[in-house]
């Protein structure tokens, strides 16, 4: 058996959080969040809203699963009704959507490549059009090629990164600017691996430095219009992502790295997106939180 510590974790399942996964690979991104083994934890019972985001209405790209699966139940804890764009995972899709109907909110899914400009404005269009508003944009979109040697990143692979993880981000807030009003929040999903550098990971390093670039700078554009803009910063957590684009050995010790010596579990990084999301946040922008075990950045 797995070593195991205890958690606040989902009714539904186990109540232990595992320090090691049974070895796995998925082959294709951004991976099954329903194939994945032990099933990623996306909900803290123990955690009770209290209508900080009553009457919102949120747009979570990736919202399907993992992180985005978090977030989009912890939103609707706290009051929101969600509309999750993700490229064609129906079936975890559905899953959120369900896990959101129990919770009184309505959610919304939206299924399309953001990678296109095209794709975002749907998407912003279709949030509008089902909750006529727009107050929280969660830009959560990535994807990541493992690649020991660096000549080995392709042309093809290099675009796919950046029009998937910085470019998307572009065009959905273009696409939702417009039809946020003042005390809006946006939350982009960075990643340690833009301050400590993974040798591996180069390309997708890349992109998650130019999030926060991004965050910083669109947080002192929008301060005038009173609309917020934060990152987080996630370490190793434990989402199709990482199944889908990890050695099935490295899935197996993944977040063993970190002084909390286990990955974490996407119920563990929704409270801060709520924090960034809400009115609690309210002198917060600009800024990237660091969710991640306790590893070492300089931000």
């Amino acid at each position: 058996m797995n070593p195991q510590i205890p958690y606040y974790g989902s009714e539904m399942q186990c109540k232990q959080v595992p320090l090691t996964f049974p070895p796995q690979h998925q082959y294709r991104q951004p991976g099954l969040e329903f194939l994945m083994v032990p099933r990623p934890i996306y909900d803290n019972p123990n955690y009770k809203g209290s209508g900080k985001l009553q009457g919102k209405a949120a747009l979570i790209s990736g919202g399907d699963s993992g992180i985005g699966r978090a977030v989009a139940v912890a939103f609707a804890k706290e009051g929101a009704d969600v509309a999750i764009a993700y490229l064609c995972e129906h079936q975890d899709a559905v899953e959120t959507r369900e896990a959101v109907k129990r919770l009184g909110r309505r959610c919304l899914l939206i299924p399309g490549d953001l990678r296109q400009k095209e794709a975002c404005q749907r998407a912003v269009s279709m949030t509008l059009e089902c909750y006529g508003r727009l107050d929280i944009l969660v830009n959560n979109l990535g994807v990541q090629f493992v690649q020991e040697n660096y000549l080995d990143i392709t042309d093809e692979q290099l675009h796919m990164t950046f029009d998937t993880n910085i470019i998307s981000f572009f065009h959905m807030t273009t696409a939702a600017l417009p039809h946020m009003p003042a005390g809006s929040s946006i939350v982009n999903t960075a990643s340690v691996n833009a301050y400590i550098g993974r040798k591996n990971l180069i390309d997708y390093s890349s992109t998650k430095g130019a999030i926060v670039s991004f965050t910083r700078a669109l947080a002192n554009n929008l301060a005038d219009k009173g609309i917020r803009v934060n990152a987080v910063a996630p370490g190793p957590f434990w989402t199709p992502l990482n199944v889908a684009t990890q050695p099935p050995e490295a899935v197996k010790t993944l977040g063993a790295d970190t002084p909390m010596k286990r990955a974490g579990q996407p119920y563990e990084l929704a409270p801060v997106y709520i924090l960034l999301a809400s009115d609690d946040g309210s002198y917060i922008t600009g800024q990237t939180i660091h969710v991640n075990g306790g590893q070492m950045t300089t931000s």
